[in-house]
């Protein structure tokens, strides 16, 4: 193996891919070619898609599937997927066939409050910096109006600033604490850069105050957004919770209400359980070309933030009737980043009917929710991996090079039973055989 002394970031497209292919495989000619299968014969598109991010070498693909009548506040919407797991859209499309015929989904808005903060260090009298934070705070504020002006002709902007003293916690660790609005933008470009002009002027200000021991330490948003929150949610009288034969409704629903009970309970199955919730949330949050990795990150401290890990969704029944419902933070944007440039990002929320980034927090909620549903009802009756292990069937049969023809068998050979990767293989070896 060779060192690439040039620098790599400095060789074209084709020199990178000449390179990884020789480095790296036994046979270079084969690799090439598997990244050019990927290439998209449009040029202009394919360039865009390049310098999305650096050394790239080709498009790794997800399908895009979709999940009609979604009836979310009596409004009906097709959802769309980025997911590469069987049985996610499968599911969520059950949920939603389901909910439609019982009232559908119902979201609320609970805030859309987004937090940054400085992080500094202060080793002098704690009152001095208090009377500082004082005099500053104003000046703070005037001083990011260059870059909040946009911002609050859409009614957004800054909400407050607070000074934390987090010093029991760390020795003289102190914050910005401030909090922000931002309409249909995720926002991340904006609170940084509002951050980062309160940094300096925080720090510039500090000697003339004969405060010259503050130390900045860094500037940035939080994906934590426990004031950024939709709940999704479904009721119905239990007795309308009755398609399945052999389960009876009431005890569908005790036996559902005491598997989210355990959710909430147990962390073990509290994650799992969440993972569940987040096949839905994040194949549409990338389907719409937000961060998902952010909303992963700001949904799990949210899951711990009493705490102790436990389930997003709950459930209840009273006077009859069953509800079952899901609080989660979504610090979601309609404009900017990705929105306006990933075709298939546009084309999913064109489908979506352009929503703002409230609505876009609705939907994403619900798919969570009913992700959840589906997953809970399979659990709580026929098992999950009979719905599961039908749908990755075709991936098992894939994998192995079966027939058009061998499918065809294989798929009525498994219609009544569960189809473990052994049991597909020793069947196309059992008809191969023949």
């Amino acid at each position: 193996m060779t060192e690439n002394k040039i620098g790599f970031s400095k060789l074209t497209k084709e020199e990178k891919i000449n390179w990884i292919a020789n480095q790296y495989f036994a046979n270079p000619k084969e690799a090439i070619s598997v990244l050019n299968q990927y290439q998209n014969s449009n040029e202009a598109l394919q360039k865009l898609h390049d310098e999305f991010i650096e050394n790239t070498l080709t498009n790794f693909y997800l399908p895009l599937g979709v999940a009609p009548n979604f009836n979310i506040n009596g409004k009906n919407f097709t959802i769309p997927f980025a997911v590469e797991e069987s049985s996610v859209v499968a599911a969520a499309s059950k949920a939603a066939k389901f909910w439609g015929a019982r009232g559908g989904f119902k979201t609320t808005i609970l805030g859309t409050e987004k937090i940054g903060q400085v992080h500094f260090l202060y080793e002098g009298d704690k009152q001095k910096l208090k009377e500082y934070f004082n005099f500053i705070q104003p000046v703070l504020l005037t001083e990011t109006e260059e870059i909040t002006k946009n911002m609050q002709k859409r009614g957004g902007g800054i909400s407050k600033i607070e000074l934390i003293d987090k010093t029991e916690i760390l020795e003289n660790y102190y914050q910005l604490h401030a909090t922000f609005e931002t309409k249909d933008s995720m926002g991340a470009n904006f609170i940084n850069s509002c951050l980062e002009q309160f940094a300096k002027t925080f720090k510039n200000n500090s000697e003339n105050f004969g405060l010259p021991s503050i130390q900045i330490i860094m500037s940035i948003l939080s994906n934590f957004v426990p004031n950024c929150v939709v709940r999704a949610e479904v009721s119905c009288p239990v007795s309308e919770l009755n398609e399945d034969a052999n389960i009876t409704s009431s005890e569908f629903a005790e036996k559902f209400v005491t598997a989210v009970k355990i959710a909430e309970v147990e962390p073990f199955r509290a994650v799992t359980h969440n993972k569940g919730i987040m096949n839905g949330i994040d194949a549409v949050v990338l389907a719409t070309g937000n961060d998902f990795r952010a909303i992963e990150a700001g949904v799990h401290a949210f899951a711990s933030k009493d705490g102790k890990y436990t389930s997003l969704s709950h459930a209840k029944i009273e006077n009859g009737i069953f509800t079952f419902w899901l609080d989660v933070p979504l610090a979601l944007g309609t404009v900017g980043g990705l929105t306006n440039l990933h075709p298939l990002v546009k084309f999913s929320l064109e489908m979506l009917g352009n929503p703002s980034a409230t609505e876009l927090m609705e939907i994403v909620a619900v798919a969570g929710l009913a992700q959840n549903f589906a997953a809970l009802r399979s659990l709580t009756t026929s098992g999950i991996q009979q719905g599961h292990m039908k749908m990755h069937l075709n991936n098992i049969l894939n994998q192995h090079q079966a027939t058009k023809e061998e499918k065809r068998l294989a798929i009525a050979h498994f219609e009544n039973q569960t189809a473990s990767h052994n049991l597909v293989v020793d069947f196309l070896e059992n008809l191969r055989a023949k």
